[in-house]
């Protein structure tokens, strides 16, 4: 049986926060990410990065946790009943970008290790995470760009890893209430043990470093981009998407704030500025009306006619 180190885990996710906010200050070319760290009370603490107002990101923020307690929150012995009575520890990266410009998506991304502990027993222990991109204006070559490092990360874990992680993120960020994808997927997993701790750990080192190859270059094509104030408000009505999925389905954000972690860190995904909008309807054969038809659905974006 390998040898789970959770060490080896906290060591791999401190330098993938920095990397990331590295990448994107370069991205940026303006402003920095500003540190904020933190101490929970019940045990953990951790490092939320937030970027506002820049050149290219009008908030994004990049978190780093390690939070610990010695009883499960219901939200997760009601998915792992087995889990009850256990000691246990989380750690993790987790990120969210908002682009000002609508023609940049806004992305999401988290890598996350958990273990439970009870004196005797096999620990039980997991990797979670993935990316996901929620365009605006969507440019077809972007989500192929983006769908192609997915894949070809997969690749060495088998080949039936990318089209199972894809389905899953399809399924899981799904506002059913709206009967629409929140955009155009990525890759999205959750509960990996099935192979080695070495392995699993290094899918999601994969996965992690991945994130930067595929959104950095989007990002770099695009910021020059100009748009209309008519676009603007389409991208902050489409936000409110976003806000949507992450306060009615998401199970992050429903772990963190009943496990008692730090509200400030869990709700820095939401957008700075969003708008609802009673009914709206875009016009037919608009960009708009074009990425309900074509983007909000699950495609093989790797296999296009």
């Amino acid at each position: 049986m390998s040898q789970v180190d959770i060490n080896q885990v906290k060591t791999f996710l401190l330098a993938l926060q920095d990397q990331i906010c590295q990448s994107l200050e370069v991205s940026d070319g303006g402003a920095k990410f500003v540190e904020d760290a933190w101490r929970r009370e019940e045990g953990g603490g951790g490092r939320t990065r937030v970027m506002t107002n820049g050149n290219v990101i009008e908030q994004g923020g990049v978190n780093f946790s390690h939070v610990f307690g010695s009883t499960m929150p219901p939200s997760a012995t009601a998915h792992r009943p087995e889990l009850a009575g256990r000691s246990w520890q989380a750690c993790g990266v987790s990120l969210v970008i908002h682009p000002k410009n609508p023609n940049i998506p806004t992305s999401h991304a988290n890598v996350r290790f958990f273990i439970a502990e009870k004196e005797g027993e096999v620990p039980v222990w997991w990797f979670g995470g993935g990316f996901d991109l929620t365009p605006y204006y969507p440019f077809e070559e972007d989500v192929v760009h983006w769908h192609k490092t997915a894949y070809e990360l997969c690749e060495p874990f088998g080949n039936t890893v990318y089209a199972e992680h894809k389905k899953w993120c399809d399924d899981y960020f799904y506002l059913k209430h709206r009967a629409e994808t929140r955009g155009v997927g990525g890759l999205f997993f959750d509960d990996l043990n099935q192979w080695p701790f070495e392995t699993c750990f290094d899918y999601i080192k994969k996965v992690g470093l991945g994130f930067i190859d595929a959104y950095v270059p989007i990002i770099d094509k695009r910021k020059n981009t100009e748009f209309s104030e008519a676009q603007r408000q389409f991208q902050l009505y489409r936000r409110g998407r976003y806000v949507e999925f992450n306060l009615v389905f998401d199970r992050g954000t429903l772990f963190g704030l009943q496990s008692g972690g730090r509200t400030e860190s869990i709700l820095m995904s939401m957008p700075p500025l969003a708008r609802w909008e009673y009914n709206y309807q875009p016009e037919p054969g608009s960009a708009e009306a074009k990425l309900y038809e074509r983007y909000l659905k699950p495609q093989d974006w790797l296999n296009l006619n």
